[in-house]
């Protein structure tokens, strides 16, 4: 295991646009911390955003999570061009002359995937913990480490996740092109969506066959933070609006996510099994 992430390890790090993409990364997951420096006035109100309870425990893990999600293209972007590496440099066919097995070589991407997102756990974690202490009003321990769910599931995601960009950089060898079928594969599923909706089923059943879908099984595992604010919740009463989700993480989400990830484990496997290079 330590051979093949040395092995990884060298490659990623001796590429540029990979070095600067993953530092670029967790700059970005840093920057979550400059939300708090947000302040605003609208006419004699003055709007903090830290003051609106969002680095509040324990909903900081739910609202850095879901934040911190959205910056998982860049690492997606590393991952597919990896792969289309492999192929460009023809570093894969000399691993394998060298004694590297196909299974190998699939376990060091993998492996590699999952060192990405759990230091991206990890990071998120420290930052979220750094930023609740300095700014939430709850500070007892059973209040700090409760939802901690939260990050299960955004490592959760990020494996699933950066295991689809993995199959598609095997699958199409060129990142520029993974990257486009990436974009596809996300229009399909709501164009699947809004065609069963229109045509063939009823709108809540299509909305439970799309949450089966890879990338919507993936986005579901944490849901928008933003209706659970205190100000949004006070508006909402005030237009005599109820709003009422769920915001839980659930086990069966997460199986069907680490089920998917599994797939395309198998399917980078297979493809790669079967072909010549």
């Amino acid at each position: 295991m330590k051979r093949l992430l040395q092995i990884e390890y060298i490659k990623l790090w001796n590429s540029r646009s990979s070095r600067f993409l993953i530092i670029a990364y967790f700059v970005l997951l840093t920057s979550i911390a400059l939300i708090a420096a947000i302040k605003f006035d609208i006419g004699p109100i003055e709007f903090h955003l830290a003051d609106q309870g969002i680095f509040n425990f324990p909903y900081i893990w739910h609202f850095n999570t879901f934040v911190a999600a959205g910056f998982k293209l860049f690492l997606a972007i590393v991952i597919v061009s990896m792969m289309s590496n492999e192929y460009t440099n023809k570093t894969i066919k000399q691993n394998l002359i060298d004694g590297l097995s196909k299974k190998e070589f699939i376990a060091s991407k993998f492996l590699t995937v999952l060192v990405f997102a759990g230091i991206s756990t990890i990071f998120v974690f420290v930052v979220s913990l750094i930023l609740g202490t300095l700014y939430s009003d709850y500070t007892e321990l059973s209040i700090v480490f409760s939802d901690l769910e939260f990050l299960i599931a955004f490592f959760v995601k990020l494996v699933g996740f950066f295991s689809f960009c993995l199959f598609l950089g095997i699958l199409v060898k060129r990142s520029a092109f993974a990257l486009g079928f990436l974009i596809i594969w996300a229009i399909a599923e709501q164009v699947i969506f809004g065609l069963l909706g229109w045509k063939l089923v009823s709108w809540e059943t299509a909305k439970v066959i799309k949450s089966f879908l890879p990338l919507e099984s993936m986005s579901n595992l944490i849901k928008e933070p933003f209706s659970r604010l205190n100000a949004v919740q006070s508006v909402a009463d005030q237009i005599g609006e109820q709003i009422e989700l769920n915001y839980h993480v659930h086990w069966y989400e997460i199986l069907l996510v680490l089920l998917w990830t599994a797939l395309f484990i198998y399917l980078s496997y297979a493809l790669l099994r079967k072909r010549d290079l």
